[in-house]
This record gives structure tokens, sequence and C-alpha cells, in this order.
């Protein structure tokens, strides 16, 4: 004769009727969490670890993308949790770059942004992304060319416009993130965007856009009149 089950089969049953009935919309981000947890803790509740998860990193999007060692910090979280988070990470930008990918990038811009701020604008390191297009503005190509510090990344000027060469690219996109959250761009930033449009203009290439993102939000050269 089979005991008694466990406290949390019955909530975790319930939290998955909420979520087919009402989606995710309807849950905190604590019981989001909590359903992410389900596979890497299969035998313990989760509602405790997640909301410590939350309380170190403050959102479901900051934890998802955090750190592995950072993540390990936190009491209970071992392998299994951080594979199955980086895999919901991981799923997500596949889908988002899938729905930038299907047309012409500038006409989905706002997707465009979601998808870049989701890729790195959490990132702890800045990282140099470029997107690169075809004649109908269509994603040939989105690389990552480089990983600096938290506040430098090292850009050569050639082998951006040299890639986009081999590439057959006719625009570009330059994205890179701002660790400390704040997108405002810097000196350096504007002085190193000139210096790829000089390069790539003789070679029919065109910088649509310089794009910084961080957790505060996002700037674009070409709103901001600096391109």
């Amino acid at each position: 004769m089979e005991g008694p089950q466990p406290l949390y089969t019955g909530h975790r049953q319930r939290l998955r009727a909420r979520f087919q009935k009402a989606g995710a919309d309807a849950m905190p981000d604590y019981e989001l969490l909590e359903m992410v947890l389900f596979r890497a803790i299969p035998r313990r509740d989760t509602k405790d670890l997640s909301k410590r998860l939350l309380a170190r990193f403050g959102s479901f999007a900051q934890v998802i993308n955090a750190p592995e060692q950072r993540l390990k910090e936190v009491r209970g979280v071992g392998d299994a949790v951080v594979a199955e988070l980086k895999l919901i990470h991981a799923a997500a930008l596949r889908l988002m770059r899938s729905e930038v990918s299907s047309g012409p990038v500038l006409s989905s811009w706002a997707q465009l942004m979601d998808y870049l701020r989701a890729a790195q604008g959490f990132a702890p390191r800045e990282q140099f992304r470029i997107l690169f297009l075809d004649k109908k503005n269509r994603l040939i190509a989105d690389e990552v060319q480089g990983v600096g510090t938290v506040d430098h990344t090292p850009v050569y000027v050639r082998e951006v416009v040299k890639r986009a060469l081999e590439l057959s690219a006719t625009a570009i996109i330059l994205v890179h993130n701002h660790p400390s959250g704040d997108p405002t761009p810097s000196r350096a930033d504007i002085d190193m965007t000139r210096l790829i449009i000089q390069a790539a203009r003789p070679l029919g290439i065109a910088v649509h856009d310089h794009v910084i993102v961080g957790r505060e939000g996002h700037a674009s050269f070409k709103a901001l009149r600096l391109i």
C-alpha cells in the first residue's frame, strides 16, 4: 500500500493546472521560476529556492541571465539547476532570434531590441556583437566578435569590415552592452563607431546603427543622432 504523497506533489499539480488554464501572465515570477525548477529538483519543494534566487538577482530575467558561478552562490543551486536555467535562456534566445530572422530586421525593431537585451543586456562583461545584413536588410549572421572586461571590449575596425566582406553583407548593426546597466554611449563608443563607418562606407557597407544594451534599457546611436 502506497503512503501519502509529499505535500509538494499537490502544490506542483495546482501550479501546473493554473498555468494551463490562465497562462504565465497570471503567475508571479517566483511561481514561474518554481515550475522551471521542477525537473531539476524532482523530489523537493522549489518555492524557497525560487524566492532565494529572486531575492539575490531581482527578477525572473536576471535569474535566467545570471552567470553560473553566481547562481551557485545561492544555497540549493547545483549543476542540475544551473543546466535547467541555462536551457530556458538558450531556448528563449533561439525563439527570439528566429522571429528577428524571419523578415527585414529594420521592420521588427522592437523585437530586435528585446532579443539583444536578452542576449547580452545582463552579461557581466562587455560583448561586441555584429548583425550582418543583406541588401534586403535580412539577417545573414549574428556574431559576437569579442568579449572584454566590465567596461571595455577591444574592437578592430579592419576585422569588422573584413568579416562583412566575407559574408557579402551590405549593411551591419553594431551592438555592445554596458554591464553597469546604463546604456549611455561613451566618447570611446562614439569615436569607434565613426571609425567603422569611415572604413565601411567606401566598400559599400552601411552602418545602420550602433545599439548599446544594459539592464536599464538600450540606446540607439541613430535615435540619438550620433550617426
